[in-house]
């Protein structure tokens, strides 16, 4: 094993080096990756005391009703205000007027949800500690954001490689929902990574691409919850009808690919395939609320053409046969190949890589392990030069790891944000890219060099930055990075100089 081998593990695989790391990976680094991942439950992340999905739409129901309470008991309370007023301007004197009583100067995310709107929290993890969203004030969906980016600060820190977390980190991008599109989807984007993503990602691709399909939160990003078939009985009842969306990407993005032969008649047929697939939001139907939910009324009738293949089932089934062929398909092999292979090893992969990548999926039905274990193993994986730039999320777990820092999750969520990839919250459905070329803008990396020094500030420790940079890098740290951290004014500046040189940076 070269030294060269042990750090590409760590870096080009995993969540990068923590000091002794290189030291102490003694044996063949394939096989430590294999290792890592050879139990796929150790991905789940059950012991997090994070609400499932259930229990976290259930949390963003309660805020979103405790805030249309409290509007219209601030509008009331301003028309009273405006019967009562001697004359105009008055009522504009008192301070936070029209605000009920007991709530001036809260705003709405403050206020705390009514007692009889709160549903019981999602089970505690194994540890049985409490669970840290439902501890937070629930009547803010946020905080749900931010007990889950604990979670994975502590998951990063603590796993040996990484190279689990790295391939959970690809898979809920390749199926990316948008934090942003609303509530609902905010509230529910950590219970999709645990629930849709975690438990498949070494498993059947066929069974992870219907997974993240029927979850809730893809449903609401993607606009398919509330996609009705025109010739259903709900959709002649109520004259509502198509959303295209959701089925156009899920060809486009999540299985062939834009070149994967479809045509525009192909996504309209696949949008009313998946008509009626939806989920739950009536309390009253608590079989469904905030799960899956098939609505046979919304459903398109009739056999549908998708691909060249007619497709006669009827109800969920007729969805489930084709995203089964779908994710089946030949294209879809050289989409996910090329998509793997670009992730973790150069931006234009090896033509024989994807190939052998493309064919292993194939030949063993979109088998995620199987796939993932020759990509460990083909030589082109370690042989290819170390151009690849950390995306912003790599390049903040490995800093965390590298100086043994334990951060505030809101300290970590600020950076993701200015360095432009907020975790679960893309500019658009395509998920965030992993090229050079994208975070290589000069406002970026000057964004990165801020960023570098914020967290060589938050280290207490007294190491010799000389000596860590060493102890990261091992032999592949250049005699020009080795003198310019040496040179540094002062340790914090030497740390921020390990954190910017391109042995960091570069994977």
């Amino acid at each position: 094993m070269s030294t060269n081998d042990a750090f590409l593990a760590f870096s080009r695989f995993g969540l990068g080096a923590r000091p002794g790391d290189l030291a102490g990976l003694t044996g063949d680094p394939k096989a430590a990756l294999l290792a890592e991942i050879a139990d796929p439950t150790a991905l789940f992340l059950d012991d997090a005391g994070l609400p499932s999905t259930i229990d976290a739409f259930a949390l963003v129901r309660s805020f979103q009703k405790a805030r249309q309470t409290q509007r219209k008991a601030a509008n009331a309370a301003a028309g009273d205000a405006a019967s009562a007023a001697p004359g105009p301007g008055m009522a504009a004197m008192a301070p936070d007027a029209g605000m009920p009583a007991g709530m001036t100067g809260m705003g709405s995310t403050e206020m705390a949800a009514p007692p009889g709107n709160r549903p019981a929290g999602g089970k505690p993890g194994a540890s049985g500690k409490p669970n840290p969203a439902l501890k937070a004030d629930p009547s803010n969906p946020g905080n749900l954001l931010t007990a889950e980016l604990a979670a994975r600060l502590d998951r990063a820190r603590s796993v040996p490689i990484g190279f689990g977390e790295r391939l959970v980190a690809f898979w809920a991008n390749h199926f990316a929902v948008q934090a942003a599109a609303n509530e609902i989807v905010r509230g529910l984007a950590g219970a999709f990574e645990r629930e849709a993503i975690r438990p498949n990602v070494l498993g059947s691709f066929g069974d992870l691409v219907l997974a993240a399909t029927q979850h809730p939160a893809m449903l609401m990003s993607l606009n398919n919850a509330s996609s009705i078939g025109p010739n259903s009985p709900q959709g002649q009842k109520t004259g509502k009808g198509l959303n295209e969306n959701h089925a156009r990407e899920l060809m486009e993005l999540h299985t062939v690919g834009v070149d994967g032969g479809y045509t525009q008649a192909d996504v309209t047929a696949f949008a009313k395939v998946l008509t009626g697939w939806t989920f739950g939001r009536a309390e009253n139907q608590p079989a469904f609320y905030g799960r899956f939910q098939f609505r046979k009324p919304a459903h398109e009738p009739g056999p549908q053409q998708v691909m060249g293949k007619i497709y006669a089932q009827r109800g969920i089934d007729q969805g489930e046969a084709v995203i089964a062929d779908l994710a089946n398909s030949a294209a879809t092999a050289r989409h996910i190949a090329t998509k793997l292979a670009r992730h973790f090893v150069a931006d234009d992969p090896d033509p024989k890589l994807v190939a052998q990548l493309a064919g292993v999926f194939s030949k063993t039905h979109g088998d995620l392990m199987a796939v993932t274990k020759a990509l460990v193993e083909a030589p082109e994986a370690w042989a290819a030069p170390r151009q690849k730039l950390k995306t912003p999320q790599e390049f903040l777990w490995s800093a965390v790891r590298a100086l043994g820092l334990d951060p505030k999750p809101e300290l970590i969520g600020r950076g993701l944000a200015d360095l432009g990839q907020p975790l679960w919250n893309p500019p658009s459905p395509q998920g965030f890219k992993d090229d050079a070329a994208t975070w290589l803008a000069p406002d970026a990396m000057t964004t990165r060099v801020e960023v570098a020094e914020l967290l060589a500030a938050q280290d207490k420790s007294t190491t010799d930055p000389q000596a860590l940079a060493t102890d990261l890098f091992g032999t592949t740290l250049s005699p020009d990075t080795a003198t310019s951290i040496g040179r540094a004014e002062s340790r914090g500046q030497g740390i921020a100089l390990l954190l910017m040189s391109p042995e960091f940076q570069r994977r």
